[in-house]
């Protein structure tokens, strides 16, 4: 048996069970633009799709999700390292991305938001048009 020496344990054990998490929930991310798109994931393992919320408000996207501990009420507890409660993480989404257009899903517990880049964000080249050169003052 694997045994970690922590003289804390006990106390942190105690502090959760009476006052709840004695740490914020954490909810890793990796983002990267890939093409035309945004790409955000979120390790949220153990998370019902149901208990998980986006919204969008002023190009702030708001994600929050909960975690349930699996044990039941009258259970004796005798080791909890997995975090439960709710979790939260808020992102500032540029001007350059369309909000409107977020596609969210979520598999092997990640959580994945692709956020398209806006039409008139993207590069784009000018046609310049020909014409009669004509001279002035002649």
């Amino acid at each position: 048996m694997l045994m970690r020496t922590d003289p804390f344990r006990e106390f942190d054990r105690l502090a959760q069970q009476v006052f709840g998490s004695t740490r914020p929930a954490a909810m890793p991310m990796d983002a990267y633009r890939s093409g035309d798109d945004f790409i955000v994931h979120f390790d949220l393992p153990g998370i019902d799709p149901e208990t998980i919320e986006l919204d969008v408000e002023r190009n702030v996207l708001n994600v929050r999700a909960e975690r349930r501990s699996p044990a039941p009420d009258d259970a004796e507890l005798l080791v909890t390292e997995r975090p439960t409660g709710t979790f939260t993480r808020q992102l500032f989404l540029g001007d350059t991305l369309d909000t409107d257009r977020i596609d969210a899903s979520y598999e092997a517990g990640v959580l994945t938001l692709r956020v398209p880049v806006a039409e008139q964000a993207k590069p784009r080249r000018i046609q310049i048009t020909g014409g009669d050169r004509k001279q002035l003052g002649k």
